[in-house]
């Protein structure tokens, strides 16, 4: 994937803001390289306050707004949004055969997602998203899943090559040396998460800063890589 020889990408991801945090530096490279990128943003995440006047309704307007906002940064070509609700994501077949439908219409030629075996991962969307993107990574290939699908025109589309986000076994890194800042610019259009979190932009690039040490290099994002046949 260093080469870039892939002309589409699809981030599917819980919860507005999780694409920023974690690849948007590799998302901007992307970008800047010519690829279209394709966001699925599971949840509203309407449950993502300490803002005793903030309703469930209203953050997830807002919500929707800021991730527009941070697509637009980026230069995202797409985003789609399935409404879930914030920690109520679960995997089950309708949302198979829905993230199916969603990539058989799109095509990626790349995924990136959650890791769902990360280990002690808490947070039940993040694993849920994981596992609902893999398995409609493998349904979206053959033309019998799903297949009213198929009947109605759309194609097979075969993914082979997949990045994991947040994983604990990563072995595939992205120097974002020169896309950090636009990653932070990305990011800091999600005002009603980074706002509640200390000094964010010093642990972005610190987060950035411990990820490349161990492979030399100076600002990174670390994936788990998959290859499929």
């Amino acid at each position: 994937m260093k080469d870039l020889r892939f002309e589409k990408a699809m981030i599917i991801f819980a919860h507005p803001d999780d694409a920023e945090v974690q690849c948007a530096g590799t998302i901007a490279l992307w970008i800047e390289a010519g690829v279209k990128v394709t966001y699925v943003v599971l949840t509203k995440g309407d449950k993502g306050t300490q803002d005793p006047a903030m309703t469930g309704e209203a953050l997830a307007r807002l919500r929707r707004e800021e991730q527009l906002r941070a697509a637009e940064v980026l230069g995202v070509e797409k985003v789609l949004f399935l409404d879930n609700g914030d920690g109520e994501l679960e995997v089950t077949m309708e949302k198979r055969r829905s993230l199916t439908r969603i990539i058989r219409e799109y095509q990626p030629e790349v995924l990136v997602t959650h890791d769902p075996w990360m280990r002690y991962q808490l947070h039940p969307d993040h694993r849920a998203c994981g596992t609902l993107a893999l398995d409609a990574m493998i349904s979206s290939r053959d033309r019998l899943y799903f297949s009213e699908q198929i009947d109605q025109g759309l194609k097979p589309c075969r993914i082979r090559r997949v990045l994991l986000f947040a994983s604990d076994q990563p072995d595939f890194w992205v120097d974002i040396g020169s896309t950090l800042d636009k990653k932070m610019r990305a990011l800091g259009q999600h005002q009603s998460q980074v706002t509640q979190w200390p000094k964010w932009e010093e642990w972005l690039r610190k987060r950035a800063e411990n990820a490349g040490a161990s492979q030399g290099i100076k600002l990174a994002e670390p994936f788990k890589r998959l290859v499929l046949s």
